[in-house]
């Protein structure tokens, strides 16, 4: 069956509560406690559950709510360890949590790529390769992923993400914005017109970006936390993900992919 993007979307109930475990957490506005990798946080239960999964924007864990692990955690548990936790396999552990955070890069490739080949019909051969390639790593055994190099194969894939931004947002405006890395941090863009903007990776934290048109942005890596999107035009915005929408505030006005959710704390 061919990859869909339902295939990376997070199934907590297939998963052992991988990234509860594998990731460090530091005290601050994102999270209440400090957390090593590889200790479980206070609130995992037993059944790997969210204690407080309904509360944790109020009790202070909102970058729990930000998370996404693209399908991962279901994908390392129930295939590549075919079910086994890390509690009663205890000396799997450390190689679960590693295995986990390079499977979670593969799929945040495996969902720029699909969106890729939808955009630049002209590269499709290339980037259906680099798709099919991807998706091969993610089926392998735990000592092959543990063992691979994986930001060596984001370089090759990001070389593709490359020209087919460049191409989609070839003729959107006269003097293209190159804004890519750019500290834009709490910068005022109210109604600006970013149509075609690269913004990669930059910092629009803060940022206030009310009714901005951000219509064929590149935004990969662009950090939107607590970036205000209210009325803001995203809807044509390209590789955005849920990750980023959900570190943000908008409201009902503002327009997202229709492959994206509105995050429940905008209401």
């Amino acid at each position: 069956m061919p990859l869909q993007r339902s295939n990376l979307r997070a199934d907590c109930t297939q998963c052992v509560g991988l990234c509860c475990v594998a990731l460090t957490l530091t005290r601050s506005a994102d999270f209440a406690i400090d957390k090593p990798a590889g200790e479980p946080c206070p609130n995992l239960l037993d059944d790997f559950r969210c204690g407080i999964h309904a509360h944790l924007r109020d009790r202070g864990f909102p970058g729990c709510t930000v998370y996404d692990c693209f399908g991962a955690g279901q994908k390392v548990t129930q295939q590549t360890y075919a079910g086994t936790d890390w509690r009663h396999a205890p000396d799997s552990g450390a190689q679960m949590f590693e295995v986990f955070a390079v499977v979670r890069l593969l799929h945040e490739l495996l969902w720029y790529l699909i969106e890729a080949r939808e955009l630049a019909p002209s590269l499709r051969a290339e980037l259906q390769t680099a798709l099919d390639d991807t998706e091969r790593l993610t089926h392998g055994s735990p000592e092959e992923l543990a063992d691979l190099d994986v930001l060596a194969h984001r370089a090759r894939v990001n070389e593709l993400l490359l020209r087919t931004s460049e191409q989609v947002r070839a003729g959107v405006r006269r003097t293209p914005l190159d804004h890519r890395g750019a500290d834009l941090v709490g910068a005022r863009l109210r109604g600006k017109d970013l149509r075609g903007a690269d913004l990669r990776s930059a910092y629009l934290i803060a940022a206030d970006l009310r009714d901005a048109d951000l219509s064929f942005a590149d935004l990969i890596g662009t950090d939107l936390r607590d970036t205000d999107l209210r009325s803001a035009r995203l809807g044509r915005s390209i590789f955005l993900t849920q990750m980023q929408v959900n570190a943000a505030k908008g409201d009902a006005g503002t327009t997202l992919p229709p492959r994206l959710d509105r995050p429940a704390h905008w209401s």
